[in-house]
Parts: structure tokens; C-alpha cells; sequence
């Protein structure tokens, strides 16, 4: 009976689930012929590839100049190419036709510390693909069986033990502009593109992985240099294969392009840094606010009443006559500064946010406001739960930006009346202050030092600010915040 024809999914599964099965690296069943010479000519190594492309056993021409082994059959063209390719840092691609060899070359080589690395295929050599689909296939279940762990850009495998890497598929071509594609390169020209800040730390990263038994993954971010000499941030994920004795021998991998998403992080990473600045200016502007007035209270309040009071002292002191009423004003007097300094301490210090509400305290600072100012100030709330929707800092934050506006509109706003409404809709938190004094121009007013400091505690919960004035039409405050639960 014949034998039943697999699906390739099935083919793939029938052979992924064979137990001890030894993959073939990829650069084993894409063969290509790979050598390496010294400035010299002299051969330095030679793969098995080469051996049966070319038919030069390894152990009769390592140690020995090329161009002298091959004398009088490499086309004067092959050398011609490869001698500048000494001269050149990048690889050099470049197909020649072979008489002796009856084939055309792909060829592609590498110059690196005086080193020259040689991959090339010929395009009749039984070996340039597999003739084996089983050996293919055996090769893709492994590399499909890993590729779901890394990302699929520049795929790679790695020998450790040869230290060459198998560019595969054209993606180091495509993303970095280098003419290679299905070739090895050796490893110290990967080392050589690593940005020279970055190769000391990427290629000790790579060392300990590699010595860390069984480690599964190898994962690093460098700048990594294009055909053009620019650089790009990429990151490597390697999954480790290990042998039988537990020793590293390959990685099939991946690089990633991510330049955009580095460049992205850096903006970021700024425009918080300007930020932070910008919030702590602002808080800094505004404690200096909170100083200059504090003087100004002290200076043209609190001093004159004690002034008055020690005035009125002085003349109990000398006219008996007096005493009684003298002494009655001073105690006046220092009782107003008492209830002076009192208010201050209110105006500065929050209630102890375990004891008092966000509610509470705004009602309280209604009631201390309606009562030694002539604006008449009205506080709502709707749909918030204060412990569960509000942080103790948002809370704290929030009274600081009603507090402030109050102040503002006590300062500058003429008004007879304003309210005070906090309400919840959604995932928002939304507040607004509204009175009827003789406003202003709107654009104008968001360069105010009370304005820019409930900004700035607004985008502490990636909230904004909206105002509405006009002359003669009052003036309307909006903070949006986005809720923060208390439990988070």
C-alpha cells in the first residue's frame, strides 16, 4: 500500500515530534562554500561546503597561499575582485562566470581586521539547494518552531562553535543595505558594525547568556552601523541550542529594527524631564507667591495692629485717665491679630486628611470665605464617592486648585457671587469655578502664576484646563482630571 500523502503542516508536525532528532543548522542544508584567507592569501579556514564545491580538501590548503593552489584556474577576474575587496569595509557582491568550473559564482566577501571572509554558492553545484526536502524540512521545523518566540525582520543563525552567522533571506539587505542574502558572514564583521560605545557591553551580555547553562534566550538593544555608515538602535533575540553535554553551539534569531521606537522613548523621556521642570517651576513661583503675601500680611496687618496696640500701651502707661480705654483697644487689637494669624494658618495648612474630607474642607472654606469676604461662595458635589474614586493626593490637589481660584477671584474678579460645582462623568473628574466679576481676556489670563500652578497640578492626572472670560462677563474655570482610583 502506498504510503499516505502529509500536508506540509503535517509533514512538519510528523517530523517536529521525532524524539532526539539532531537539526541541521540552516547554513548546512542552503549550502554555501565558505573560506577565509589573511592578508596574504593565505587560508585560514575552509568548510566542508568548499571542499565539495571546489574539490579541496581542507587539510590540503589551509595553511597554504590561494591564488597559488588555484593557479592557473581561478578566472584573473576572482582576483581582480577580491584584492579590492580588501580595500573595502563592506561586503562586496558580485556574480562571476567559472570555465574550468563550468558555473556561474555568487559570491559575496568580507574584509575585516586584515581578514578576508568568502561565502559563494555555484548556481549547477548539486549542493547550492537541497536536494533533500526531508533535510529542508527538518531544518524550517526547527527554525518555525523557535520563530514565534523572536521577531521575524533580519532572521540569523548562529554557529558559536565556527563564530560565522547566516544571514537569511535578504532581511540585513533590506533593512541595513547590505548586499547579502542567504550567506555566511563571520562573526568578528557583525563585531565590527557594533557602535563603539555599545560593543564592549553588547559582546559581554553575549559571553554571559552563552555561560549561563541553558539559558534560553539572548536579548540586547545596541547601535548597530548600515552599508551607508549611519547608525540604527536594533535589538537581537537569540533562542540558545544546546548540545547533548550542555554546551551552547547555536542561535537562530532575529534583529529588529528599532530605531523609531528609541528615538520615541528619548522624546518622551525629554518632554517629561521639561515637564517635571515646568511643574516644579511652577510650584516654586507659587510657594514665592504664597511668601510675598504671607509678608504683605505681616508687614501691612499684623504689624500695624501690634503697632497700634503697643501705641495704645504706651499711653495707659502715662495717662491714668486713659488706662481703661487704652488697655481695652490692645486687647482689641491683639485679638485681631490672633484671628489674623489664624486665618493664615488655614489659608496654608490642610486639615488632617484622616479627620476631614475633600468635602469638608471645601465647605470650611466656603464658610471661613462668606464670612470675612463680601463674595457669596456656594459649594455642589455630585456622583463622587471620595474614597473610592478620589487618592489622598488628589484630594489634597484638588483643594489646593479651589483654594487657589478662590483667592484669584477674592484678588482680581470684582464678584458678587461664585459657585464651586465638582461632579464625576465617566472616568473624569470635573471641576468648575465660575463667578460674575468683570472677567478678562482669556488667552491673557493663562500666563497668570495662579493659573500656570493649577496647570500644573492638573497634568499631575493628565488633566487640562479651559477657561472662559470675557470683559464685563465673568469668569468661568475648568479642570478635567482623569480619575484615580483610591485603591490603585
Amino acid at each position: 500500500m502506498s504510503e499516505k500523502l502529509l500536508l506540509p503542516s503535517e509533514k512538519i508536525k510528523k517530523f517536529s515530534n521525532k524524539p532526539n532528532y539532531p537539526a541541521l543548522p540552516v547554513n548546512e542544508t542552503l549550502t554555501n562554500g565558505f573560506f577565509t584567507v589573511d592578508n596574504k592569501w593565505t587560508v585560514q579556514y575552509w568548510n566542508k561546503a568548499a571542499e565539495s564545491i571546489l574539490k579541496v580538501a581542507a587539510e590540503d590548503i589551509v595553511g597554504k597561499n590561494l591564488w597559488q593552489k588555484f593557479e592557473g584556474i581561478i578566472p584573473i577576474e576572482f582576483y581582480s575582485i577580491d584584492q579590492r575587496s580588501f580595500l573595502k569595509d563592506v561586503p562586496v557582491h558580485f556574480h562571476e562566470y567559472w570555465g574550468e568550473m563550468g558555473a556561474w559564482f555568487d559570491v559575496i566577501t568580507y574584509h575585516c581586521d586584515n581578514t578576508l571572509s568568502v561565502s559563494f554558492k555555484s548556481s549547477n553545484h548539486p549542493h547550492t539547494s537541497s536536494n533533500n526536502p526531508e533535510d529542508r524540512l527538518r531544518v524550517l521545523t526547527e527554525l518555525y518552531r523557535f520563530v514565534t518566540e523572536i521577531t521575524n525582520d533580519c532572521l540569523w543563525e548562529w554557529d558559536l562553535q565556527a563564530k560565522d552567522i547566516f544571514w537569511i533571506d535578504g532581511g540585513h539587505k533590506r533593512v541595513f543595505g547590505y548586499q547579502v542574502e542567504n550567506a555566511l558572514i563571520p562573526q568578528n564583521f557583525w563585531e565590527s558594525l557594533i557602535h563603539p560605545e555599545d560593543k564592549e557591553r553588547v559582546l559581554n551580555s553575549l559571553k554571559k547568556t552563552l555561560t549561563r547553562q541553558h539559558a534560553p534566550l539572548w536579548v540586547e538593544k545596541y547601535r548597530f552601523k548600515t552599508a551607508d555608515g549611519n547608525y540604527l538602535y536594533v535589538e537581537d533575540r537569540g533562542h540558545i541550542i544546546y548540545d547533548e553535554d550542555g554546551k551552547a553551539t547555536r542561535m537562530i534569531g532575529a534583529t529588529k529594527d528599532v530605531t523609531k521606537n528609541v528615538l520615541l522613548e528619548d522624546k518622551l523621556k525629554l518632554e517629561r524631564t521639561i515637564k517635571h521642570r515646568e511643574i516644579t517651576n511652577a510650584v516654586l513661583k507659587s510657594q514665592e507667591k504664597e511668601r510675598q503675601l504671607i509678608a504683605t500680611e505681616l508687614n501691612e496687618n499684623l504689624n500695624q495692629l501690634l503697632v497700634a496696640a503697643k501705641w495704645n500701651i504706651q499711653i495707659a502707661k502715662k495717662d491714668a485717665t486713659k488706662m481703661e480705654a487704652c488697655l481695652n483697644n490692645s486687647v482689641e487689637y491683639l485679638n485681631n491679630v490672633i484671628a489674623e494669624i489664624r486665618r493664615i494658618y488655614k489659608t496654608l495648612i490642610i486639615p488632617d486628611k484622616d479627620i476631614f474630607s475633600l468635602f469638608d474642607n471645601t465647605r470650611n472654606l466656603v464658610e471661613e470665605f462668606n464670612r470675612i469676604h463680601p463674595v457669596v461662595f456656594s459649594f455642589n458635589e455630585k456622583g463622587i464617592d471620595e474614597e473610592e474614586d478620589l487618592t489622598k493626593n488628589m484630594q489634597v490637589d484638588i483643594f489646593r486648585i479651589i483654594q487657589e481660584q478662590l483667592n484669584n477671584i477674592i484678588i482680581h474678579a470684582r464678584a458678587t457671587q461664585a459657585s464651586i460645582n465638582l461632579s464625576r462623568v465617566d472616568n473624569e473628574i470635573i471641576l468648575h469655578i465660575a463667578d460674575n466679576g468683570i472677567g478678562g481676556n482669556a488667552p491673557a489670563e493663562k500666563n497668570g502664576f495662579g493659573i500656570i500652578n493649577i496647570k500644573s497640578r492638573a497634568e499631575l492626572y493628565d488633566g487640562t484646563i479651559t477657561i472662559a472670560s470675557k470683559p464685563g462677563k465673568g469668569y468661568t474655570l475648568k479642570v478635567v482630571l482623569r480619575c484615580c482610583p483610591a485603591n490603585t
